[in-house]
């Protein structure tokens, strides 16, 4: 079922509750901007934060957790290993400064950030240690085909929580996504607004018709597919309209007519030929 409200959570297959909409902070940068933002977010009802150690803001996140005054256990974090950093034992250290930055003594979600080649099955291998060793209350990955995906299962029998990846009405990740539901992995999007290239006829119409903005539809969207979205802002009022996105809802007609808008168009790398 679709989350009612920004403090809503899906649950997960290993039995972690997980808030359906965040703040994510990439390309924010570290100190008073990523400070503000996340402060900003939690102050409004947010309560899952995603950032990565290749951001560089890890710092900064953990400050405005603390200095927001919301109980560490309430607020959802999640961290990634970035590619640098692959194989088992440089990812288990990678873990650790993740923590060390965050000024944190777990996380609640640890992902690979992209498939890198021959080594992200020995990554997923130290994620599954992490888990076992129960450091880490819940673990996935990010920017993962199908055949990634079978790669780490097949390797480990461990089937991740999560699949993050850049998923918008132009690029509805459809085949993915049937999978992924099959196999009880939850699907995340990064880049749900599309990097902002929202000026589409069918957005603009439904918009009107609700009185929204394109993106808070494209939210709402995502939402009533239930899939994670974490949009990233760093204005405040922007903050506050992107979680503006349950006093409505999208009818059948209009999914369909958004769904239509599918053309496989990707605005960030596709994970089988990302320069690593």
């Amino acid at each position: 079922m679709a989350i009612q409200n920004l403090q809503d959570t899906v649950l997960l297959h290993n039995g972690v509750r997980m808030p359906g909409f965040g703040l994510g902070v990439f390309r924010v940068k570290d100190g008073d901007e990523v400070i503000n933002s996340v402060r900003t977010a939690l102050a409004n009802g947010y309560r899952m934060i995603d950032t990565a150690a290749i951001y560089g803001n890890e710092q900064g996140v953990g400050q405005a957790l603390r200095e927001s005054g919301v109980p560490r256990n309430q607020v959802f974090v999640t961290s990634k290993v970035w590619n640098a950093d692959q194989g088992y034992d440089s990812t288990l250290r990678a873990y650790d400064e993740s923590l060390k930055r965050l000024d944190m003594e777990y996380l609640d979600l640890f992902l690979i950030h992209w498939p890198v080649k021959g080594k992200y099955v020995e990554t997923w291998k130290a994620l599954v240690q992490l888990y076992d060793d129960k450091r880490v209350r819940a673990i996935g990955v990010s920017n993962f085909h199908i055949h990634h995906l079978n790669d780490i299962m097949d390797a480990t029998s461990v089937v991740p929580v999560i699949d993050q990846v850049e998923l918008h009405p132009l690029l509805s990740q459809i085949e993915l996504r049937a999978f992924c539901k099959e196999q009880a992995i939850q699907m995340e999007a990064w880049s749900p607004l599309m990097k902002g290239n929202l000026d589409i006829p069918v957005l603009l119409d439904i918009a009107k018709h609700h009185k929204k903005t394109p993106a808070q539809v494209v939210l709402r969207w995502h939402i009533q597919h239930e899939i994670v979205v974490i949009p990233k802002s760093i204005h405040e009022q922007r903050i506050i309209e992107n979680s503006l996105v349950f006093d409505f809802a999208l009818t059948q007609e209009e999914m369909a007519q958004i769904n239509a808008l599918n053309q496989n168009q990707r605005f960030g790398s596709d994970p089988d030929n990302f320069n690593f």
